[in-house]
């Protein structure tokens, strides 16, 4: 996106990515990222347990104009402690007949006294306007609502 948030033709439409500064150290972002009750106080309420392979449910609300029911069945598909994590998630539930099939993978490197976040959201359709729709909404939502809510579950932990 250019200075004024507006799509350019170095865009890749297939993806949402995420680069965030987090002044805490890798240990404690890695809990956020990991620990159930931690993850659902800034991202969303599920059963995750940090094992490759673990399918789970996240609730949110459901967004009817992008097809999302508000229910997501995700997959662990990898982690390397303490510096990535890659999920697997798909519509529980698709509305309109709108299939998902997405991978948000989670990357910390360790910087000054702090954290380097990498979020990359991948797997939209870009000849799909409603998957389109989805990337452009959920592209702001990432990093505005969901970036401030994990610094906000991060300001009120403990030190790791």
């Amino acid at each position: 996106m250019n200075e004024r948030g507006l799509m350019n033709e170095h865009d890749d439409l297939t993806a949402v990515r995420v680069d965030e500064f987090l002044p805490h150290p890798p240990a404690k972002v890695w809990r956020a990222l990991t620990e159930p009750e931690l993850l659902a106080q800034w991202l969303m309420p599920g059963d995750f347990r940090l094992e490759v392979g673990h399918r789970y449910t996240m609730r949110a609300v459901a967004m009817p104009a992008t097809g999302f029911s508000g229910t997501i069945a995700a997959e662990v598909l990898a982690f390397e402690d303490g510096k990535m994590l890659r999920i697997g998630w798909q519509d529980a539930d698709p509305e309109n007949g709108v299939e998902v099939d997405w991978t948000i993978t989670w990357t910390l490197q360790p910087e000054g006294r702090g954290t380097r976040l990498f979020l990359d959201h991948e797997g939209f359709d870009p000849d799909n306007p409603i998957q389109q729709k989805a990337r452009a909404i959920m592209s702001g939502g990432w990093r505005s609502h969901v970036m401030r809510s994990l610094r906000s579950c991060l300001d009120g932990m403990e030190a790791a």
